[in-house]
């Protein structure tokens, strides 16, 4: 008996050599719709599945391969004489390749005006469960569901008339990993329309972007995925002009400058290390941020990653050329920007849309058996219920001072302070076991500087301890949540000093 195989792509990419090599091995050749006409009009013996079938496809296409004919032919053991009989009485022959990709679901659904019906038109029924009974039969049937595996298996076939049981192993382990995913974009797409925020069940699926050296540290092994139809203002959809592959670290930093430069629409520039700000700098243009930034710490800058909301300029190219960093990230490079900072071997050039258009909608992290969500912290000073708590108003640059520092302080690791002038921050305490902790950190950092500068803080002051150290520092204005039982310690403490002190009613965590 003549071997078969079924193909049914969507992606036409290499299936009509495919096809050709099979056709010349012997193989029988069963096509659907265009995948059949594309065989045909190029020469290639092919038998329609409704000539298996004994039924003609129906409902636009809907029902084709729904059929005892074709799943009776993936699913047989083809060892088992129950089946062998069973295949014989019903007149079905077994299919030994099936190669089939699905309805593109996603391309469609990323369409800004798709549809809902085109959306639903583009769900393949047919095409996953002829993938899944090839799979879940893969001591008998080789599947494959992606074009780089013809070669493969061509030459396995062409070797001894069969693949290996390893590689339909691997290859049945491709397919379940494909509908799983196309599975999980159908389910996200339909319970974004119902707006269930937290069903019973949630599924994320995730595509390779590359392979890293190492994760944290070099013992560690460690990738980089991808979030389909994710925010394109992220690391994750970034292009790389120059540099060095990423690591695990530059990543991980990466996302946080870029999360922290999303705050400002204005000439912005962000320095990070280890997840934290160390620099943040605004201005009329992007030179003058990133020398703000520069000079919020000129030291901790090194080996940092910058990320500016600007194209880049020839004179910010040769300030950022001066200083080893790890990683420069905006939304575009002038050639001349290119052309100075590529003299420099291993730094990465990074660009990102800027368009916030797109954004995710829930935020993930993973702990030790299970996963966290949560809507991102997309808070900003304008939705904030601003009240001055203490008797003295603040001026108009203190004002532009504890804006800066608010949107700063959120994406500091918490206890958290920042202290900050109207166009720069001036010293960042992260990360502490205490707020007053975390405001010395920030105070002696800013050292002199903090004479009438602000002081952001995350979270309430449990105590007036953290206003006396500002006050003795010189802090003239204090930004923070309020809702304290002992708001009026401190309120007191700040009226003392002459301190204006602003409450915004909400808290900025960051564990």
């Amino acid at each position: 008996m003549k071997k078969r195989a079924l193909l049914s792509v969507s992606d036409k990419n290499g299936i009509l050599e495919f096809a050709k090599e099979l056709e010349s091995l012997g193989y029988e050749l069963l096509s659907t719709g265009g995948t059949m006409k594309h065989l045909a009009d190029n020469g290639v013996a092919v038998t329609a599945v409704d000539a298996v079938t004994g039924f003609p496809e129906i409902m636009e296409g809907r029902v084709k391969t729904l059929n005892p004919m074709i799943h009776g032919g993936l699913l047989a053991k083809q060892d088992n004489p129950s089946h062998i009989l069973q295949m014989e009485e019903h007149g079905i022959q077994p299919i030994d390749v099936v190669c089939v990709n699905l309805y593109p679901f996603k391309e469609t659904i990323s369409k800004p005006d798709v549809t809902n019906d085109d959306a639903i038109e583009n769900i393949d029924i047919g095409g996953p469960a002829m993938l899944r009974a090839s799979a879940k039969n893969h001591a008998y049937v080789t599947v494959i569901v992606d074009a780089t595996d013809y070669d493969q298996v061509l030459t396995e076939i062409k070797a001894d008339g069969k693949t290996t049981l390893e590689t339909r192993r691997r290859l049945a382990a491709k397919v379940f990993r494909h509908t799983a995913a196309y599975d999980a974009l159908i389910a996200g797409f339909l319970t974004d329309l119902t707006g269930e925020e937290f069903p019973e069940q949630v599924t994320y699926t995730y595509e390779l972007k590359q392979p890293l050296r190492y994760g944290e540290n070099p013992h560690q092994k460690a990738a980089f995925y991808s979030r389909p139809l994710g925010s394109d203002f992220s690391i994750a959809y970034a292009k790389q002009l120059h540099g060095k592959e990423l690591s695990y670290n530059n990543i991980q930093d990466a996302n946080a400058a870029i999360q922290i430069i999303k705050e400002f629409d204005k000439a912005a520039a962000v320095a990070v290390k280890h997840m934290n700000p160390c620099g943040v700098g605004t201005g009329k243009t992007i030179f003058e941020a990133f020398n703000k930034a520069y000079e919020a710490d000129s030291t901790s800058i090194f080996g940092g990653i910058i990320a500016l909301n600007r194209e880049v300029d020839a004179a910010t190219a040769e300030k950022l050329s001066g200083i080893f960093l790890e990683i420069i990230i905006a939304p575009a490079f002038t050639e001349e920007a290119v052309e100075i900072l590529t003299k420099k071997k291993n730094i990465r050039l990074m660009t990102i849309s800027f368009d916030q258009n797109k954004k995710d909608k829930w935020n993930t992290v993973s702990v030790e058996g299970g996963l966290l969500m949560q809507e991102p912290d997309a808070y900003g000073f304008a939705d904030a219920d601003i009240r001055v708590a203490t008797d003295r108003q603040p001026t108009e640059a203190e004002w532009e001072a504890m804006k800066l520092g608010w949107a700063v302080v959120k994406h500091v690791k918490s206890n958290a302070i920042v202290v900050t002038d109207d166009n720069m921050t001036l010293g960042v305490g992260a990360g502490q076991m205490n707020r007053v902790g975390a405001a010395n950190i920030a105070l002696t950092q800013a050292g002199e500087r903090a004479k009438g500068a602000a002081l952001a803080s995350d979270a309430f002051f449990p105590m007036d301890d953290t206003v006396e150290a500002a006050a003795k520092a010189g802090i003239t204005a204090i930004i923070q949540p309020g809702g304290s039982v002992k708001d009026e310690d401190s309120i007191k403490k700040a009226n003392e000093y002459g301190i204006t002190m602003v409450f915004t009613g909400v808290r900025h965590f960051k564990h």
